[in-house]
């Protein structure tokens, strides 16, 4: 089978399941009938920019950045674009640097995304400070906010 249709088979699986660990989706890529390996599960889900997101029966569950990103109305993901200098993380805290005077418009833009990763925002000038609930929570963020 073709290397897209296991990437069109890994988005089904995981709207269809609750799907946490890359062994789950080997597993159930190797049932549909996909000879992979974990390692190429990895790089699947890098390519298609999946991030772990609070699952309803298990912690976190494989979900398309994209999709966090659709219900962001198009003028906030606009308005984050234009005063947005830098994203950089330090451990759980995620500094955003922007046009001067946008700090506070850059936290209400994320505020407004609701991403459930996020513990809480603080504003400066410049300068939000997001605060992460975990080092990989953060590593989360960064890229949903990049792939804006």
């Amino acid at each position: 089978m073709t290397k897209k249709a296991r990437l069109n088979a890994i988005l089904e699986l995981i709207k269809e399941f609750e799907i946490s660990t890359q062994e789950e989706l080997t597993e159930k890529l190797n049932q549909k009938g996909f000879d992979v390996s974990q390692a190429t599960v990895s790089r699947d889900i890098n390519e298609l920019d999946l991030i772990k997101v609070d699952g309803t029966n298990k912690k976190s569950v494989y979900r398309k950045a994209d999709n966090v990103n659709t219900e962001i109305p198009q003028k906030i993901k606009d308005l984050f674009k234009q005063i947005t200098i830098s994203i950089v993380s330090a451990n759980n805290l995620i500094v955003v640097k922007t046009l001067n005077g946008n700090g506070s418009s850059a936290g209400m833009a994320i505020d407004h995304m609701h991403i459930p990763q996020i513990l809480g925002t603080i504003a400066g000038d410049d300068t939000l400070l997001i605060v992460a609930k975990n080092n990989s929570d953060a590593e989360i963020i960064v890229k949903i906010l990049r792939s804006i």
